[in-house]
């Protein structure tokens, strides 16, 4: 198990490669409308776009500098939303990965453009009383990046307007872990929601969580 902080190599690549497989097989991302970037020193190597997971090799991911405006080196492009990626690793130095998919219930609530209120505890790991939702912007582009980033200043993860949902991990086994915590709350928001009025927790039950959540989560974290 790899852990951050991340050198550029070849058992990093096919640990992102397999880790949009399991995202893809735990039903959180469908097709190759995911896509995984982890920081590996002072670049960010990321998923290239539009390659069936089961085909991408580790030489086909890109690389890219941090510091950089969009150059890359590789035989493939990188994913179309590279910039929002690059945009999170910058202003976020302690999270070394970047997790985006389209999970059905997160992208139910993103169509509705509705955030997710603290219906649970387990908001608390994302780092407020809610998931916010970012305005919608064009895929790809630098508008999505500026308002994807806004939107998550103080957070982990946050709802995409009319698109998916993005999460960032301080390792990448750690952003697939939040990525499938934020579609099971949304798939119980949801549920919730068609039984009943789903009771939302106060902030003060809220702070309270968070005080006790700072290290939950997986011991490679």
């Amino acid at each position: 198990m790899l852990k951050a902080p991340y050198s550029d190599t070849t058992e990093l690549r096919q640990a992102i490669i397999d880790t949009c497989i399991e995202m893809n097989r735990r039903g959180i991302n469908q097709g190759t409308s995911g896509n995984i970037s982890v920081r590996a020193g002072d670049r960010m190597v990321i998923t290239p776009s539009g390659i069936p997971y089961e085909r991408m090799t580790p030489d086909m991911l890109a690389s890219m500098p941090l510091d950089g405006d969009g150059a890359w080196d590789g035989p493939c492009k990188p994913s179309t939303e590279w910039q929002f990626h690059l945009a999170l690793l910058r202003a976020k130095p302690d999270m070394h990965a970047v997790v985006h998919a389209h999970p059905v219930n997160c992208t139910a609530l993103a169509i509705n453009r509705e955030e997710i209120p603290a219906c649970h505890y387990m908001i608390a790991i994302f780092g407020g009383n809610r998931i916010p939702l970012a305005n919608y912007s064009l895929f790809g582009s630098n508008s999505l990046a500026h308002d994807v980033t806004a939107t998550m200043e103080g957070y982990s993860g946050c709802l995409m307007a009319n698109h998916g949902a993005v999460v960032v991990g301080e390792t990448l086994e750690k952003g697939l872990w939040r990525l499938e915590e934020l579609e099971v709350l949304a798939k119980a928001y949801i549920i919730a929601r068609t039984i009943g009025t789903p009771h939302i927790l106060s902030d003060a039950e809220i702070d309270e969580v968070m005080g006790s959540v700072k290290s939950y989560g997986m011991k490679s974290a």
